[in-house]
């Protein structure tokens, strides 16, 4: 069983996102509301994937991202960056930080689990 943390401080958008995995069958979704919550979870169990938001309280998911890539224990860590933030530029940055992938919301469901599936070798 694959385990995915998906992070992000609008319960709103981590409940659609559990619902497009939750459709790929033999994977575990965990939630965390904030990139500080998702750093004290990281330590508790293995992750196959994280999906994140950028813009959060506390540690934002580009400082996430940074830890996560600076800590040999997570370094090959799939992350898929969902975020409001279009521009070239936050894609740029997201991904030289270590991002496997980058969706824009408002995201198109299919587009995002062909993703997951992708990143995930489903």
């Amino acid at each position: 069983m694959k385990t995915i943390l998906i992070v992000d401080d609008s319960a709103t958008t981590r409940a659609l996102i559990r619902a497009v995995i939750d459709e790929l069958g033999d994977v575990e979704t965990v939630e965390a509301a904030s990139g500080f919550e998702a750093l004290k979870m990281l330590p508790q169990q293995d992750y196959d994937l994280i999906i994140t938001d950028i813009n959060m309280p506390d540690i934002n998911g580009l400082e996430l991202i940074n830890f996560i890539r600076n800590n040999a224990r997570y370094v090959h860590l799939p992350i898929i960056i969902v975020s409001t933030e279009r521009s070239e530029e936050d894609k740029k940055r997201g991904m030289a930080l270590g991002a496997t992938s980058y969706v824009t919301k408002p995201f198109k469901l299919p587009e995002l689990q062909e993703i997951i599936k992708r990143t995930l070798g489903l």
